[in-house]
Parts: C-alpha cells; sequence; structure tokens
C-alpha cells in the first residue's frame, strides 16, 4: 500500500474513532442527564415534603403558642378579679372605719401574776368574761388595714407570678 492510502486509512480510523466517541459522549449525556433530572425530581420531592413538615411544625407551635397566650390571658383576667375584689373589700373596710361603723380590738395580755379575776365595773371592751379587749384608735386601725392590703396585694401578685410559670411549664 501506498503512504497516500495509509493516510486514508489512519484518517478514516481517526474519523470512525471520533465518530464512535462522540456517538458515546452523546448517549453518556443523555443517560447522565436522566439521571441528573431523577436526581433532581426526588431532591424537589424531599424540599417539598420538608416545607410541609417544617410549615406543620410552625402551625403546631403556632398552636401551642396560642393556647399559652390563652391560657394566661385567663390567669390575668383571674387574678385581676381577684386584686379588684381585694381592693374593693379593703376600701370597704377603711370606709366603715372611717365611719366608726367597724372598730378594730385587740386581746389584752394577761396581768404578770396571772389573776384572772373580773373587773371591778363593766367595760366598753366586753361583758364576758373572757379575754379582755382593747379597741384601736382609727388612725392605728386605718395603718393596721393599709398594711394589710399592701399584704393581699402581694399574695395575689405572687400566686399571679406562680399561675404564670406554671403555665408556662405546661
Amino acid at each position: 500500500m501506498n503512504p497516500i492510502s495509509w493516510k486514508l486509512v489512519v484518517v478514516g480510523v481517526l474519523m470512525f474513532l471520533l465518530l464512535v466517541a462522540g456517538s458515546t459522549w452523546k448517549v453518556q449525556d443523555w443517560r447522565y442527564g436522566k439521571l441528573l433530572a431523577e436526581q433532581d425530581r426526588l431532591h424537589q420531592s424531599e424540599l417539598a415534603d420538608i416545607g410541609r413538615a417544617a410549615a406543620a411544625q410552625a402551625q403546631a407551635e403556632q398552636g401551642k403558642r396560642m393556647a399559652l397566650e390563652n391560657r394566661l390571658s385567663i390567669n390575668e383576667q383571674t387574678h385581676y378579679q381577684v386584686m379588684t375584689h381585694a381592693q374593693k373589700d379593703q376600701a370597704r373596710l377603711r370606709d366603715r372605719l372611717a365611719t366608726s361603723d367597724l372598730r378594730l380590738s385587740v386581746l389584752l395580755a394577761e396581768n404578770s401574776t396571772g389573776d384572772r379575776t373580773l373587773p371591778a365595773a363593766a367595760s366598753t371592751s366586753g361583758m364576758d368574761h373572757g379575754a379582755l379587749r382593747a379597741r384601736l384608735d382609727p388612725a392605728h386601725a386605718q395603718r393596721i388595714i393599709a398594711i394589710t392590703d399592701e399584704g393581699d396585694r402581694g399574695l395575689i401578685a405572687l400566686q399571679a407570678c406562680q399561675a404564670y410559670v406554671k403555665a408556662l411549664g405546661q
């Protein structure tokens, strides 16, 4: 064979190899494209599932938060009513003390000798033979009522705080 025919054979073989390589490349491209499309579809499906799960979780958390807010609101209303009721009772008591409709009294201590003889004359503190009582000055009674009012408010506030913490813990 002459050199020209060798060249033609080599060029033909090279062309054939290039054609086979190009065809193989194209077939692999189709297969790989199909695989990538399938992976993309699966990925999109997983992302959609994750999105739905996140939305469901967010909705559940929002429901829990709304339930907690409702419980806290009910607790707040209850404690507000208790506080208002206590304030009204204290105001009524102060008014009754101011108008001398009500008098506060205290128990008197017994004598140091322990002698429980009856008083010579009946006193305004009582007619019975039990412990002796003395009436308080209205100004002192008002101060005592103010102190108990602050104590009641503190206890009601403490109960409100405890209910709040309990509601948060549920």
